[in-house]
C-alpha cells in the first residue's frame, strides 16, 4: 500500500448528521497531511480483523486515542476538532507479515499535557489495544518533538555524572544480583554484597522481588548492605555501590526508604517498572534533589513488549523512561537467558546513550530522534551471563553498560569473591586488548585463555560455565534487514 488511499473525509452537513460514520470519513485519515515538527507521531502495528479495511482500522487507532467515539457527536463543533483529531497519514503492509501493516499517525502537541508519562499512555495505548475491529496492535516506535521532549526532567545523573561519581572510566561497570533473591537474612544477604564488591565489582543489587519480607526487615538489609560496602571500599580504595530497593506499596513507604538509604550513604537506590509511570517521574525528582543515581529495573515488561504483534515494543518503554528520568534501565544481553535479538537490542541501546538517535530500520528504529540534551542512560545487561562471553559483550554492547553477572559470580565454584575476581580480570582482559588495536572478538576465547593462565579464578569460571549458553530464536526481530547492493 505505498501509494496511499486519498482523503475519504465528509464535510459540511453530512459530517455532523446523527448517527455512525466511519472514522476515515470523520477526518481520522489524511493521507495528504504533513506532520509538523511539534506533532507526536505513533507507529503502530495493526492486525485488522477478516474484512476490515486497514486503512479504516489505522484511522480507527488514530481516533479512539485523541477525540473520536464509535458515533458522530455533535459537540465536536464546540472545539477546533480539525486541530485535535489524531491523523493517521500513511498505512504500509509490514514486510513478510500477511494481514500486518504499518500505520502512522499523528498528534499535535496541545493533546498531552507537558512533563507527564502518565498521559502520555493514556492517551496512546489507552482504549486502542481493546478495539474490538483489531485481532491485535502494538506501538512499535514513537518520534517525539523536541517541543516535547524538553518539558522532561531526563535521567536524575546520567552517565558521565555517573562515572565522575564512582571514578570510573574506559570499561564498562560490573555487577551482581543477590542470589538467592529471597530467603537470605539480612546479616548473610551483607556478606553476599561484601564479598562481590571486594572480589571486584562496582555494584551489587537488590532483584525486582526482594523488598521487606518476613525473613528479612528492608532496614536490616539497608544496614547490612551499607556495612558492606563501606568495608569493601575501604578495603579496594574503590567507589562502590549496591542497589537498595525501595520499591513499596506507597509512595510514602519509597520515600521513607530512599531517604534512609540516603542517611546510610549509598550512592544509588533502585525501583520497579511495576510501580507505575507517576511513581517513577516521581522518584526520579526525589533522586535528582538527592544526588542520587536511580536505578530501574524493567521488571514485568515482558508481559507486553515480547510479542511481536500485540503490545508496546520496549524500544518505546526504552524511550518513555528516558524522559521520564532513570539513569539505569535493564536493556537486554543479546547472549544470555533473556530475550534479546542484537539488532534489536542495539536500538535500545542507542535511544539510552545518543544525543541523536538516527532512522535505522535494521534496528528497530523508524524515526529519527532528537534528545535536546537530556542525561543519558545508562543500559544494564543483566541476565544468564558469564565471563567467559565477556568478548561479545563488549562487541555488542560497547562501553557504557553495567554488565551484571548474577550467578555468573554467586555461583562461582570458589565463591563469591573468586567469581568477582574473575569477572573483572576478563573485563580488564579484554579492554586492554581493544586498547592495543586487536581484534578482541574473534580472539575472544584466546585472550580470556592468556589472561587465566596466571587467573585461577578466571580458569576455574571457564572452565565452569565453558558449554553455557541461550542460543533460542528471538521473538521480537526487526521486520526490515540491510540488503546487497551494487557498488558502482
Amino acid at each position: 500500500m505505498n501509494e496511499q488511499p486519498k482523503s475519504l473525509t465528509v464535510t459540511g452537513k453530512a459530517r455532523y448528521a446523527a448517527g455512525v460514520l466511519e472514522y476515515k470519513k470523520m477526518g481520522y485519515w489524511e493521507p495528504d497531511y504533513e506532520p509538523k515538527d511539534t506533532d507526536i507521531i505513533a507507529l503502530f502495528r495493526i492486525t485488522p480483523q477478516d474484512g476490515v479495511d486497514p486503512v479504516e482500522a489505522a484511522a480507527a487507532v488514530a481516533g479512539e486515542s485523541s477525540t473520536a467515539t464509535w458515533t458522530v457527536v455533535w459537540t465536536d463543533r464546540l472545539t477546533a476538532c480539525e486541530k485535535y483529531r489524531a491523523k493517521a497519514y500513511r498505512v504500509d503492509p509490514v514486510p513478510g507479515a500477511d494481514g500486518q501493516y504499518f500505520a502512522y499517525i499523528a498528534y499535535d502537541l496541545d493533546l498531552f499535557e507537558p512533563g507527564s508519562i502518565a498521559n502520555l499512555t493514556a492517551s496512546i495505548i489507552g482504549n486502542v489495544f481493546g478495539f474490538k475491529p483489531l485481532k491485535a496492535l502494538r506501538l512499535e516506535d514513537m518520534r517525539l518533538p523536541v517541543a516535547y521532549v524538553k518539558t522532561f526532567q531526563g535521567p536524575a545523573t546520567g552517565v558521565v555524572v555517573e562515572r565522575e561519581r564512582l571514578n570510573c572510566y574506559g570499561r564498562p561497570l560490573l555487577g551482581a544480583t543477590v542470589k538467592p533473591k529471597l530467603g537470605l537474612s539480612g546479616r548473610n544477604y551483607g556478606r553476599v554484597v561484601y564479598e562481590a564488591l571486594k572480589g571486584g565489582l562496582d555494584f551489587t543489587k537488590d532483584d525486582e522481588n526482594i523488598n521487606s519480607q518476613p525473613f528479612m526487615h528492608w532496614r536490616d538489609r539497608f544496614l547490612y548492605c551499607m556495612e558492606a560496602v563501606n568495608k569493601a571500599s575501604a578495603a579496594t580504595g574503590e567507589v562502590k555501590g549496591t542497589y537498595l530497593n525501595v520499591t513499596a506499596a506507597t509512595m510514602e513507604d519509597m520515600y521513607e526508604r530512599a531517604e534512609f538509604a540516603a542517611e546510610l550513604g549509598s550512592v544509588i537506590v533502585m525501583i520497579d517498572l511495576v510501580i507505575g509511570y507517576t511513581a517513577i517521574q516521581s522518584m526520579a525528582k526525589w533522586a535528582r534533589r538527592n544526588n542520587m543515581i536511580l536505578h530501574l529495573h524493567r521488571a514485568g515488561h515482558g508481559t507486553y513488549t515480547r510479542q511481536k504483534s500485540h503490545g508496546v515494543s520496549f524500544r518505546v518503554i526504552a524511550k518513555w523512561m528516558r524522559l521520564a528520568g532513570v539513569d539505569h534501565i535493564h536493556a537486554g544481553t543479546v547472549v544470555g537467558k533473556l530475550e534479546g535479538d542484537p539488532a534489536t537490542t542495539r536500538g535500545y541501546y542507542d535511544f539510552c546513550l545518543d544525543e541523536f538517535t538516527p532512522q535505522n530500520l535494521q534496528n528497530g528504529v523508524f524515526f529519527d530522534q532528537h534528545w535536546a540534551s537530556l542525561n543519558k542512560m545508562m543500559p544494564v545487561a543483566s541476565g544468564g551471563i558469564h565471563a567467559g562471553q565477556m568478548h561479545q559483550l563488549i562487541h555488542h554492547l560497547g562501553e557504557d553498560v553495567v554488565l551484571q553477572f548474577g550467578g555468573g559470580t554467586i555461583g562461582h565454584p570458589h565463591g563469591i569473591a573468586a567469581g568477582a575476581t574473575a569477572n573483572r580480570v576478563a573485563l580488564e582482559a579484554m579492554i586492554f586488548a581493544r586498547n592495543a588495536g586487536r581484534d578482541f572478538l574473534a580472539d575472544g576465547p584466546t585472550i580470556l585463555a592468556e589472561a587465566a593462565k596466571t587467573c585461577t579464578p578466571l580458569r576455574q569460571a571457564l572452565d565452569t560455565w565453558k558449554g553455557v549458553s541461550f542460543n533460542y530464536a528471538s521473538t521480537d526481530t526487526p521486520d526490515f534487514v540491510p540488503t546487497a547492493s551494487v557498488s558502482a
